[in-house]
């Protein structure tokens, strides 16, 4: 029996070692790609992984609220308004004052922050293919990513992991 094939059949056995071993697996391949990532972006942008995931998001969502990118991203409010404050003192995002509510602000990207994050999207885009590609068909893509959208919409509904403060 090959090793993929132990593997799905300790998978389906449902037993907890197999479970500890996808959690194994999940944490220590997203810890790999996270580092390699914020390398390559340090060295080629000289920003971190989680400074070009901010930038990306919101360059898909301009004017969201502070708060709305914690949930997204399941990180407290403080931390969030402090890494934005780092990119806002870098000139790559500005806040604007939110006319639903005078409480909260709105953020969008510089020009300057947008080129940036346009630039750092290649550099992202090219070792996460490289990375995925070299391990990984298509398909296996396809699987992979349709259950950890399936993960991840089940913890998010049920509200699982959210930071309390």
């Amino acid at each position: 029996m090959d090793s993929q094939t132990a593997y799905a059949v300790a998978c389906k056995s449902g037993g907890g070692s197999a479970l500890a071993q996808v959690f194994d697996d999940l944490v220590r391949t997203e810890t790999r790609l996270y580092n390699h990532l914020n390398d390559r972006l340090r060295q080629a942008h000289g920003i971190v992984t989680s400074q070009f995931e901010l930038l990306r998001h919101l360059r898909a969502h301009p004017g969201t609220r502070v708060a709305d990118i914690a949930e997204t991203f399941a990180i407290g409010i403080g931390a969030t308004s402090k890494s934005l404050d780092r990119l806002e003192r870098s000139g790559w995002v500005r806040r604007t004052p939110n006319p639903a509510d005078r409480r909260s602000s709105l953020i969008e990207l510089t020009t300057e922050g947008a080129r940036l994050a346009g630039e750092a999207d290649v550099t992202f885009t090219r070792e996460l293919a490289a990375l995925l590609g070299d391990a990984s068909s298509p398909d296996d893509l396809v699987a992979a990513g349709a259950f950890l959208a399936r993960l991840r919409a089940s913890l998010e509904a049920g509200r699982v992991g959210v930071p309390t403060g």
